[in-house]
């Protein structure tokens, strides 16, 4: 019987095969354009929550701009996946929820558990805690009250996270929004995955203050 780690690794692996084949057939300048990722070579070059990174054609490995460390696989799936996935599609100004993915509704409480409640229970009392660790991934604010921060996660795809503050008598509550374009550049797990991977960088940044 397999091991839960081996059967993860099986399915990362799984995952980044099918993707790699998927790379194997798009236009790559054509894709350059849609996802915001520059290109040379044999290199493509795209932003991912304010880091570099390098995918080399048509191997489809992925790794850092700016140093030797290895890339973890969920993270290559996850920009292999926006890559090939993206449309093009401009921003839309309609803002929509985790809930209106498809099959948002049924994991809602899934991607609840693993990114709003660990936020609130982190920042839910210090909006200004929040708006400091947002300079990690050069977030700028938006316009809703309490605090809203705009994250770029990748290019063609902004973040909103919205934060009203609790007290003694209120819980405080959080919100995340997503333009309704998201879905021609990201699968839903991967938007579970960005945000996850947001909110911890948020809270590791927390801990040092």
């Amino acid at each position: 019987m397999q091991s839960k780690n081996d059967r993860n690794t099986y399915n990362l692996d799984t995952a980044y095969n099918i993707v790699r084949e998927r790379l194997a057939n798009v236009d790559i300048a054509q894709q350059c354009q849609k996802s915001g990722a520059d290109s040379s070579s044999q290199m493509v070059t795209l932003n991912y929550l304010n880091q570099n990174y390098r995918i080399t054609i048509p191997t489809a490995e992925v790794s850092f701009s700016d140093n030797d460390q290895s890339v973890p696989m969920r993270e290559k799936i996850l920009i292999l996946h926006y890559f090939t996935r993206a449309k093009g599609t401009p921003p839309t100004g309609r803002q929509i929820t985790y809930r209106d993915l498809p099959g948002g509704l049924v994991y809602y409480p899934t991607f609840t558990r693993r990114t709003v409640k660990p936020l609130a229970d982190c920042f839910g009392k210090d909006a200004a805690l929040l708006l400091r660790a947002g300079k990690l991934f050069n977030a700028h604010q938006g316009e809703f009250e309490d605090v809203s921060l705009i994250i770029d996660a990748f290019a063609r795809v902004p973040i909103t996270i919205i934060l009203w503050e609790g007290d003694d008598e209120l819980a405080p509550q959080i919100n995340l929004l997503f333009d309704a374009n998201i879905t021609d550049y990201l699968e839903p797990e991967d938007v579970t995955i960005v945000c996850e991977t947001i909110i911890w960088q948020l809270i590791k940044y927390s801990k040092k203050k």
